[in-house]
């Protein structure tokens, strides 16, 4: 990796803030953090994953964090740590490039006359603000943003370049919007009727807790009556769709292309792995896990871990199973015959 930030610390000052053990010398300078595969010399990398363990022997890093499992094994110097993924997600931080903005309002952005706009924040080129909208302290409104009537932005939240963000909606404290977001479009609710869709008046908001992270052109709806609601500490990957009056409990993460669809409530602590579809008006319980792919159509009751669907076959195989799964309701029967004719 190289030090285009212009940061670098000494190990022993890494291994402070990850309360880890130095194995090597304490005061070896570190400028940059990389894979095992990709490191160079001034590098600090990581092994967090057995599979990568074969790049450990001929890695060119300075400085590997790892497992006590592992150090015996470290061909250069190591930083020794119980959960060495999680010391790598906070020394990421100390080598991630710093984006400044100037405070204040661009001169090209438009701001209502009624909306509060703290002092420490910014507000970037073309963003548009409109009427009784509150932006709290060291917020940033990036350039071409939209910030509707008497929406909320809490303190310390960032918003990238290009988030809509509707009327009424509550954005938490520390919280990070990716560029190409929408939060607060109406809910798909819609009534049929002898001379077709009547659209249904989506009333309610949109509530995001604390320390939410929302990733790129991800789309979470306004409620149709209640509020949707993400609560604190939700990270959200790319490209999801949340439905009107969904409720995401704490510190669930939600995985890219997953849809959940209107109503359905998702407990605390669960993860969502991608492309996963969740029908509407379920209950989905603390701490479970979906795999990828996976199709939920009923309720979830108890915590684990859930999937659905076939892994990849070659497409001969595949058509082959295909046809005896269109065969399984006839061999039931057959069964339950045979069962009936032995007793």
């Amino acid at each position: 990796m190289s030090n285009a930030h212009g940061k670098q610390y000494t190990l022993s000052q890494l291994a402070e803030i990850v309360e880890g053990e130095v194995v090597g010398e304490g005061d070896r300078i570190i400028t940059g953090i990389s894979t095992l595969q990709g490191a160079q010399n001034g590098d600090i990398s990581f092994l967090a994953n057995p599979a990568y363990e074969k790049f450990l022997a001929e890695t060119r890093a300075s400085v590997v964090i790892v497992s006590h499992n592992s150090v015996d094994r470290c061909p250069c110097d190591a930083l020794v740590v119980k959960n060495p993924y999680l010391a790598y997600a906070a020394l990421s931080h100390y080598f991630a490039f710093a984006l400044t903005e100037p405070l204040g309002i661009h001169k090209t952005a438009v701001v209502h006359e009624t909306a509060e706009v703290d002092m420490t924040a910014v507000v970037g080129a073309s963003a548009v603000i409109e009427k009784g909208a509150v932006i709290g302290a060291n917020v940033i409104v990036g350039a071409g943003c939209f910030i509707g009537e008497n929406t909320v932005l809490a303190e310390d939240t960032r918003l990238y370049a290009n988030v809509s963000v509707y009327h009424g909606v509550s954005v938490g404290k520390g919280c990070i919007v990716h560029s190409g977001v929408v939060l607060g479009a109406d809910g798909f609710g819609i009534a049929p009727g002898p001379n077709g869709w009547n659209k249904i008046a989506q009333i309610g908001g949109v509530v995001i807790g604390d320390n939410v992270e929302i990733g790129a052109n991800t789309a979470i709806d306004r409620g149709a009556l209640d509020n949707t609601v993400i609560e604190n500490g939700v990270k959200l990957d790319n490209q999801i769709q949340i439905a009107h009056n969904v409720i995401v409990g704490e510190n669930t993460a939600i995985a890219a292309c997953s849809g959940i669809a209107g109503s359905t409530r998702v407990g605390k602590n669960c993860v969502i792995g991608g492309g996963c579809g969740i029908a509407g008006h379920l209950d989905i319980a603390d701490n479970v896990h979906l795999t990828g792919m996976t199709l939920v159509t009923k309720s979830i009751k108890k915590a684990g871990v859930y999937s659905s669907g076939t892994a990849v076959e070659p497409n001969a195989k595949w058509r082959r199973n295909v046809v005896r799964f269109r065969q399984l309701d006839e061999l039931a029967n057959r069964v339950k015959k045979l069962e009936k004719d032995i007793e």
